[in-house]
């Protein structure tokens, strides 16, 4: 009897699973399989907390499969290669998967599809990790959205009116028999992170509105890594929501904003967003950088948030903007700087949310803060951290004459950003 593969991405579970559910419908029996790719690792770091979160969830996919008789195959390598193979060797009826919007995923994805349209093989592709996919919420002349306010009127029209949970969970899993063995973390080339995803919290939604923007109260769900690495799937996210919770509920519209915004416009993964800044001419110094990085610029609460995400792979959303902010118009480094370091520390980093927010910080992006708004980190530290609980956590040296002096002075810094940009925007 033919299999049905279906291939584990960004939607590590197997309950409310589009792609999962329509495999286990078609009837073949379905067998899972995860691709650690090459492409991706050889870039990361052997103890990266994403790769040991990523393990970790496997395993328990592994062990709930085998309770059913089969069980889950892990391959690495590059993920067209890994296919070829696969195919090769299985009567395979067709290839399940969810899609990803990613330029990357996408140009993966299509090579694919070829390969299993030359071979007979069924190539059946789902939206599943958002409400709406890039092409659904559009403006009436069709063309995307480009601020967010609209977008997010849109698309809770489409939401208030679609179907988007209207489909049938209640589908009897037929497994394909097998006894496939789980690699070790180890045998994928990788060690134990000391860092930990922690779970999320959705019950801090009612209060979100209230309590986001104080970093020492933590009042933010860390769903973050579980809506990018799909443990939970984002329509259960918005079934556990009540309508007081509209708040939380457009953090979940940015994401689909930012995600509709790189399919569109795939271009900002380089290239500002915004072509009137591409004249602006950045310090881009090294030492400044090195300094910001590690937490060592004078400034409590950016070293703060810097301390906080290299420590565990996170940090409090209102602290990532004042970071931001502080790198691209204090230090005038380029906003692909701070993106790229994000991007290797954050545990719940997604390119999409990542590149909009740092466009967004550095004034490039679209619906981006004006390039004259630049966050004074001493008034946002009294307004949001004005006890200093969350700064005595992260730097305990502060207030001592270990700490330094600030490695710019603000009103100065910020003379030299309006200058810069508005030069900037002269010479584009």
């Amino acid at each position: 009897m033919p299999i049905s593969f279906f291939w584990f991405r960004r939607d590590l579970r197997l309950t409310d699973n589009i792609a999962l559910l329509q495999a286990h419908t078609a009837g073949d029996p379905v067998q899972p399989v995860f691709i650690f790719d090459s492409n991706i690792l050889e870039e990361l770091p052997k103890d990266d907390a994403r790769v040991t979160f990523i393990h970790a969830q496997l395993e328990k996919i592994h062990q709930e499969l085998e309770d059913s008789g089969s069980s889950l195959l892990v391959k690495k390598g590059k993920p067209k290669e890994v296919w070829k193979e696969l195919l090769e060797e299985h009567d395979a009826a067709a290839l399940y998967l969810n899609r990803d919007y990613e330029p990357y995923a996408e140009a993966r994805d299509q090579a694919i599809r070829e390969m299993c349209e030359s071979r007979e093989v069924g190539f059946e592709s789902f939206k599943d990790q958002v409400i709406f996919s890039p092409g659904e919420v559009l403006k009436d002349d069709g063309d995307p959205y480009t601020v967010y306010t609209p977008f997010k009127n849109k698309w809770l029209e489409h939401f208030e009116s679609s179907d988007w949970d209207d489909y049938d969970q209640d589908v009897d899993p037929v497994w394909h028999e097998s006894t496939f063995a789980f690699p070790s973390l180890d045998a994928i080339g990788f060690k134990q992170s000391s860092i930990e995803v922690p779970d999320f919290d959705l019950t801090v939604a009612d209060d979100y509105g209230k309590t986001r923007d104080f970093p020492a109260q933590d009042g933010t769900s860390h769903l973050g890594p579980h809506l990018r690495f799909g443990t939970i799937s984002v329509r259960d996210v918005i079934r556990e929501l009540s309508p007081k919770n509209e708040v939380f509920l457009s953090e979940l519209v940015w994401r689909e904003f930012f995600m509709q915004i790189l399919a569109h416009f795939p271009r900002v993964v380089e290239n500002n967003f915004r072509s009137k800044y591409d004249g602006i001419n950045w310090r881009n110094n090294k030492d400044d950088f090195e300094r910001w990085c590690k937490g060592q610029t004078g400034y409590p609460m950016v070293d703060a948030g810097m301390r906080q995400l290299n420590e565990t792979g996170y940090m409090h959303n209102r602290v990532r903007m004042v970071v931001a902010s502080f790198l691209c118009k204090h230090l005038l480094i380029h906003w692909s700087w701070g993106e790229s370091y994000f991007a290797e520390k954050l545990l719940d980093y997604e390119l999409a949310s990542n590149n909009g927010n740092w466009q967004w910080a550095a004034g490039t992006g679209c619906d981006a803060a004006p390039y004259f708004r630049i966050f004074n980190p001493h008034s946002q530290l009294k307004k949001f951290d004005k006890d200093l609980k969350y700064v005595e956590k992260w730097v305990p040296e502060y207030d001592s004459m270990e700490y330094p002096e600030p490695m710019v002075d603000h009103k100065a810094a910020r003379q030299r950003a309006l200058d810069a940009y508005k030069k900037g925007i002269d010479n584009a």
